[in-house]
């Protein structure tokens, strides 16, 4: 019956959880966001408490897409828990975490791909690496962190993506970001501790930027700088110890030696060496015991030993933290020079509510602090000890009373008395120790101390232990001499109980009884022979071969050999005193605060800490900012530039080596790009020397027109030199063509590399002179990156004045975007005088999108209702690919992210000059070099997001072509393909 209602409830119960799951379900399905909110947090609630929500995964990742920012986060946080185990339902929404990493929401970016790098398949190497490496370049540190943490799971994945991860983690480690810094040094423990040449350049900034890190990326930056340390600097403790005073008689060889050593250099330590223990001597008063620990271990195995003093406090300021890390930070105390603990003895002292372990440690520390001065103390606090209840502590507090009477002569005797006085202890097990402890001691005096060994012989009626029996009769045996009344009596009370009492004292009964025969044989000859006798027939083998053994030695008989004849000197040979060691000694060969110095095992991932080298090489850490100016190469920057993959760097003002002598300018905040425009300085300086006669021939501009032209080339007007005014007339004239060329078309310029059309750039046609009442404004898309903000496309725009009167306060009004667009406005033009033209940049951030910005063109006296709508091809950069990664790229932007188009190519384009021109004509993407002569390929990125875009126009015969458009956003890639094929076919 029990049994029946047993499984009714169990059937109830399930009941009632796939009910509670399906009422979950129908929240996440419903369409408000607050449903779906509250039924996530209840999940999350249940994973918390460790229960299993796996069935609701299907449910779960349906609601990856919403848009509710709250709701989006804690499906992610259910995704990193269940990806691994449900990872074929993971697989079916990879293009929604590929969404994901795109969100402009930074926690979303880094949850998709936390979610993306937990789904353990090798199928998705290439989409996780291709994550990673954009994750790598996002304005975020928070999403550049989670691209740290996510290479070491890639690298477990697939190790044979490593080359491409280290330089991915090349990328991240030169990063200024305190959030990134601890985590992409653990990425390079776990996927390339050997390439030392990657911390070269940025160990300064790492030993600078470590106050400012997180504790948990403080404990990995400090492990692998100890380690770094040890490989690249010499051991500062290399001069201390030897060298005693020479003796009258000394030979010539050792006068030579004298003098190589005097000839040796003393030791001056290395400023980046300095640097490190100075910048990590803070860390010890830090409120983690972990840093304090690290910052501990540097010192013990880098600093100076008259330095290493400093972690003493820190280390005993540990003592106070939680009891189940006290194990681990006692252990270090252990190993470190014991003099620096020795103001701190009582922090040392033992507490009731210690642990039995603990209690241990610290009676090892206070044993390894004693000495002469403090050691009444020592045993006074010892003596309470050993009232404990708990009888292992008792026992460890004897044998630390042992190893203190070892070491330290003067209070051996004080010692010896006050453990025969536990003799009389009620407590066996105390006895036993103490008598074990005894034996080692009057080892090392035993003529002085008969009494003592009479007063042990006595005991053994009383004491049962089997090792303290064993140790009373071997002092008998070995010191019988001592008393030659007590131990034939001994032997005979022995040889009673022989067949009850425990192997390890049967074997001791029998030393006892050779040693007796061989010293009183008139008084035990008959003893000896019964024990043997009973030995030969005991159930243990090593007994029995014991008795036969000793037998043979010491009963001479015709058979016996010569050895016989040893007997006395190998039984009652002199023996060295023991040495009472502790039982944690010898484990400084493991790096200090380790698990394996912990275990006194190479525990698994355990890296050995290097020898200090014996000569170190000029410093390679020397690795200053670099400019221009330093490398007097004879090239300058032109303009503004934005470097494709960053976020913008600072770099110095390009300024000649020649001419004028002032002091340098502040730097100045650059984007550079990898489509730089480099020109000779030489002739960069004749143009602007053939700008300046150019204004001084022209008749002088409006006020706003000149700072239009002065911002535009104040730039490359700072960077020349004043002692250009020399160069001759002939040549400024013969350069007067080129410069007025460039200035007529200076939003027309491309970058360097990037194959543009020979034809002007297309204008596009803003506002109509009549709908303006006589202003007109056209645009077109220069293709150059925009300064302020590498996100956006820059717009030049041209204002014309065609009316009889002057327009001022030309500027804009009443921005309308759609979601995640963003505009910078150019700056007002105060004045347009009629018939003059105008120029200013705008920056507009299209969002990868084709919809257009509307906004208000105002004038002090109208406003005009205009929008800018760009072609898809005017969203993209040109980037630089060889040959191999194209393919490579290519080859990872299969399936969806492929359109394939056939064509018949116009009669005039059926050249790859003409394709090429087209080409670049319809979108801003450049040339990759190809092996084939009928193949064409193209490469870009988009301007906000960085997708790649890959074109390929593949020419057949009779004018037939495949147009093949690769690219992470299909809409994209879709508008490309029309915008392309319309440009071949007209």
């Amino acid at each position: 019956m029990s049994q029946v209602s047993k499984e009714q409830g169990e059937a109830k119960f399930s009941m009632f959880s796939s009910l509670r799951h399906d009422d979950l379900k129908e929240m996440l399905d419903s369409n408000k966001d607050s449903l779906k909110l509250e039924a996530m947090k209840r999940i999350v609630a249940m994973i918390a408490r460790g229960k299993n929500a796996s069935d609701l995964f299907p449910a779960v990742v349906k609601n990856v897409a919403c848009k509710n920012i709250e709701v989006k986060k804690l499906v992610y946080v259910y995704l990193v828990r269940y990806a691994e185990e449900q990872q074929d339902l993971a697989l079916l929404s990879i293009s929604t975490f590929q969404r994901g990493l795109k969100d402009p929401n930074q926690l979303i970016r880094a949850s998709a791909l936390r979610v993306l790098s937990s789904i353990r398949v090798t199928i998705i190497v290439p989409i996780m690496m291709l994550a990673i490496k954009e994750a790598a370049s996002d304005m975020s540190p928070y999403v550049r962190k989670t691209a740290a943490h996510a290479i070491p799971k890639l690298y477990s994945l697939d190790p044979e993506q490593k080359d491409q991860l280290i330089e991915v983690i090349e990328k991240l480690l030169a990063d200024k970001t305190t959030l990134v810094a601890g985590s992409v040094v653990m990425a390079f423990e776990e996927v390339c501790p050997e390439r030392i040449d990657l911390i070269h350049k940025n160990y300064r900034k790492l030993c600078n930027l470590l106050i400012d890190v997180e504790e948990w990326g403080q404990v990995v930056i400090i492990n692998m700088l100890t380690r770094y340390a040890r490989t690249q600097f010499l051991n500062p403790n290399i001069n201390e110890g030897g060298g005693g005073e020479k003796t009258f008689y000394g030979s010539d060889e050792e006068e030579d030696e004298d003098e190589e050593e005097k000839e040796k250099k003393p030791y001056v330590m290395d400023p980046d060496h300095r640097l490190l223990l100075r910048n990590t001597k803070p860390l010890l008063q830090s409120r983690n015991a972990a840093v304090v620990m690290a910052v501990a271990q540097l010192y013990f195995h880098l600093a100076p030993k008259a330095e290493v003093g400093v972690i003493a406090k820190a280390l005993v300021r540990l003592l106070r933290s939680h009891r189940f890390t006290q194990f681990t930070y006692l252990f270090s105390h252990l190993y470190v020079s014991q003099g620096m603990f020795e103001p701190y003895l009582k922090s040392f002292y033992i507490r009731s509510t210690d642990p039995t372990q603990i209690k241990v440690l610290k009676l090892e520390v206070l044993t390894n602090l004693a000495n002469e001065t403090n050691i009444s103390t020592i045993l006074r606090e010892f003596q309470t000890y050993i009232k404990s209840m708990d009888k292992d502590f008792v026992a460890a507090t004897i044998q630390a009373i042992g190893r203190c009477a070892t070491n330290i002569g003067e209070v051996r005797d004080t010692c010896l008395n006050g453990l025969v006085q536990l003799l009389s202890n009620r407590d066996e097990l105390v006895v036993a120790e103490s008598v074990v402890v005894i034996k080692k001691l009057l080892q090392m005096q035993p003529e002085k101390h008969s009494d003592i060994i009479k007063h042990m012989a006595k005991l053994t009626d009383n004491i049962q232990v089997p090792m303290a029996r064993a140790s009373i009769l071997w002092l008998i045996g070995e010191y019988c001499e001592h008393v030659p009344k007590i131990a034939p009596d001994v032997l005979r009370k022995m040889a009673k109980s022989f067949t009850n009492e425990e192997d390890i004292v049967k074997l001791q009964i029998i030393n006892l009884a050779a040693k007796l025969y061989l010293t009183n044989s008139k008084q035990t000859k008959l003893l000896t022979q019964y024990v043997l006798n009973l030995a030969k027939y005991d159930q243990n083998y090593d007994i029995r071969d014991r008795a036969r053994f000793i037998r043979q030695l010491i009963v001479p008989t015709e058979k016996s050999g010569a050895l016989s004849k040893y007997a006395k000197k190998l039984f009652l040979a002199l023996k060295p005193a023991p040495v009472l060691e502790s039982p944690f000694k010898d484990r400084d060969h493991f790096q200090l605060g380790s698990l394996s110095h912990l275990l006194n095992a190479k525990a698994g991932g355990y890296q050995e800490l290097p020898d200090w080298p014996e000569a170190v090489k000029e410093s390679v850490r020397a690795v200053g900012t670099v400019t221009y100016r330093d490398t007097g190469a004879l090239w300058g920057l032109q303009g503004p530039q934005k470097m494709e993959g960053s976020r913008g760097c600072s770099c110095p003002r390009a300024v000649p080596q020649r001419g004028r002598t002032e002091s340098p300018e502040p730097p100045i905040q650059y984007n550079i790009d990898s489509n730089i425009t480099l020109i000779p300085l030489s002739l960069q300086s004749s143009e602007e020397e053939e700008r300046k006669h150019e204004r001084k021939s022209k008749p002088r501009k409006s006020d706003s027109e000149s700072e239009s032209d002065e911002e535009e080339e104040s730039e490359s007007e700072s960077s020349q030199s004043e002692s250009e005014d020399s160069e001759s007339e002939a040549e400024v004239k013969k350069k007067k063509k080129v410069m007025i060329h460039r200035k007529r078309n200076r939003y027309r310029k491309k970058p360097y590399g990037a194959i543009a059309p020979s034809s002007a750039l297309k204008n596009y046609e803003l506002l109509h002179r009549i709908t303006g009442e006589g202003l007109s404004v056209e645009y077109c898309f220069s293709r150059q990156p925009f300064s302020p903000d590498g996100n956006m496309v820059a717009v030049q725009m041209q204002f014309t004045n065609n009316a009889t009167s002057d327009t001022k306060n030309l500027h804009m009004e009443d921005v309308k975007l759609q979601s995640g667009m963003r505009v910078k406005e150019f700056p007002e033009i105060e004045l347009l005088p009629a018939g003059e033209t105008a120029t200013a940049v705008m920056g507009i951030d299209f969002c990868d999108s084709t919809q257009a910005a509307n906004f208000q063109l105002c004038t002090h006296t109208r406003k005009f209702f205009v929008s800018i709508q760009p072609p898809v091809g005017e969203l993209m950069r040109p980037v630089f690919l060889t040959e191999n990664e194209f393919k490579k790229e290519q080859g990872q932007l299969m399936g969806m992210n492929e359109i394939t188009e056939r064509l018949t190519l116009d009669v005039k384009c059926r050249n790859e000059h003409a394709i090429v021109q087209r080409v670049t004509t319809a979108a801003n993407l450049s040339r990759v070099p190809c092996g084939s002569d009928k193949e064409c390929r193209f490469a870009g990125k988009t301007v906000t997001s960085g997708s790649l875009v890959l074109v390929t126009v593949a020419t057949k015969e009779e004018g037939a072509a495949q147009l093949t458009v690769n690219c992470e956003k299909m809409v994209i890639g879709t508008m490309l393909v029309k915008d392309i094929l319309l440009a071949l076919t007209q």
